[in-house]
């Protein structure tokens, strides 16, 4: 929880007079520490505010400047994400860096009403992202140089219950045929990451994964998050929604899919998961990474 008297002073640099009435800890933020802040009346808004955790900060001591910077590009490109309000980076009230941005009223929706519908919304915001010029967002860094770390990664005892050896030999030739222009990447498109109101897609959240590169990136992790989060039909409808409002070239995408299956090994086991869960995510994380496979050595 933050401090509130820390709160109190930040509430009189970014908006004089207003009153803090509550600050609620948001959940599911995992890399950065993320608290809306109900302002009181006259004011009456509420707001967030984000400031990311060590281990961000040591692969980007800018991280903030550059998420603020990037939702003020997001917004100009209208795209669906929260509006950015303030950036502090002088350690004066908090001690790292932190931003403010506009609350969003939503929720992820874990049973979707319109499956169909709500991949559309999905690729629609998808597509969106990838078509903000490369240009605009060259502060971000180079998601292949990323890929290609976590690929070189050494584990000493490989997760062989999720074919990790497998799929490490698939990617020795890494990177695939550069085919696509590099795009902005949101690097975390998952379920948790999209806020629904009503059955319409509200917004795309937390970016400090952003990146640029490839755009089958996106597509290939959104794709196995959906796999395991709504099964295939929805990861095949998102995947002919968002073909068919964008021209990319989809020959390296069982290459993606399996970069996509390789990240999360590593974190799952300190995810906290209940037993049945647990093997309910590996059983489904491995039927998406077989099909890749089977897709590469055809």
């Amino acid at each position: 929880m933050e401090d509130p008297g820390a709160l109190a002073c930040l509430l009189r640099q970014v908006a004089p007079g207003a009153r803090l009435l509550a600050a609620q800890p948001l959940a599911g933020g995992v890399s950065a520490r993320v608290t809306a802040l109900e302002l009181a009346p006259p004011d009456g808004r509420t707001v967030v505010l984000r400031r990311h955790g060590a281990a961000d900060l040591a692969r980007d001591p800018d991280i903030a400047a550059h998420e603020f910077r990037l939702l003020q590009v997001l917004q100009a490109a209208g795209v669906p994400a929260p509006t950015p309000l303030h950036l502090d980076t002088s350690g004066n009230i908090l001690p790292t860096p932190w931003l403010l941005q506009s609350f969003v009223d939503g929720d992820p929706e874990d049973v979707p009403a319109d499956l169909d519908d709500h991949m559309r919304q999905l690729a629609e915001a998808l597509a969106a992202i990838h078509r903000v010029p490369a240009a605009d967002v060259a502060f971000l860094p180079l998601q292949e140089e990323q890929a290609a770390a976590l690929i070189r990664e050494h584990r000493p005892e490989p997760d062989e219950t999720l074919a990790e050896s497998r799929l490490r030999a698939a990617l020795a030739a890494w990177p695939p045929p550069r085919r696509n222009p590099p795009a902005l990447l949101h690097g975390d498109v998952w379920p948790g990451n999209l806020l629904w109101r009503r059955g319409r897609l509200q917004a795309v959240i937390d970016w400090e994964d952003a990146a640029v590169g490839d755009p089958l990136a996106d597509l290939a992790n959104a794709r196995l998050e959906l796999f395991i989060a709504l099964g295939e039909d929805a990861m095949a409808a998102l995947t002919r929604r968002y073909l068919a409002l964008s021209a990319v070239d989809t020959a390296a995408l069982p290459i993606w899919d399996l970069w996509a299956a390789l990240r999360p090994i590593a974190g799952l086991p300190g995810w906290g998961l209940a037993p049945e869960e647990q093997r309910r995510l590996r059983e489904c994380h491995r039927g998406f990474t077989d099909r890749a496979l089977a897709a590469v050595d055809e």
